[in-house]
């Protein structure tokens, strides 16, 4: 849920602040991509220390190889993707990169609910909520980089 949350927060507030006067953030399309990045920062951040870090690396399918060469390489695109959604020559591919990433991670969300895994000490989101977050993020991703 906390992705959610940092989507929302951070796109309210680039909103407001496109409001308030600040150009780059005159519209919704711009406020989402602040918002994506913001979502993408706090995410980025689990996969490379402590509890969150293991409790990702367990959440890759078994079957895929170093699951922890996996996890440091997500995080590392997730990282790139948000700070390409905040430069204006790279947004739109940043997001269209970050919603196939999104695609591409989605097994490992489907394998942790079967398998029941936790996540930072509580069980991870159940999959029919996390599908729907999936679109909206996706979804999200998919407004920045087709959009106006």
């Amino acid at each position: 849920m906390a992705p959610l949350i940092a989507l929302i927060v951070g796109t309210a507030l680039a909103r407001l602040a496109g409001l308030a006067g600040i150009s780059a953030l005159d519209d919704w399309i711009d406020a989402l991509r602040v918002g994506l990045a913001v979502m993408f920062a706090l995410t980025a951040v689990a996969h490379f220390a402590g509890q969150r870090r293991t409790d990702l690396i367990a959440m890759v399918p078994p079957r895929l190889p170093r699951p922890d060469l996996l996890v440091t390489v997500t995080g590392a695109l997730e990282l790139i993707g948000a700070v390409g959604l905040l430069v204006p020559a790279t947004t739109r591919v940043a997001a269209a990169g970050l919603g196939l990433l999104m695609l591409a991670m989605f097994p490992a969300n489907v394998s942790a609910a079967r398998r029941r895994l936790t996540l930072a000490g509580r069980p991870v989101t159940p999959l029919a909520q996390r599908t729907l977050l999936q679109i909206v993020f996706v979804a999200t991703a998919a407004a920045i980089s087709f959009g106006p």
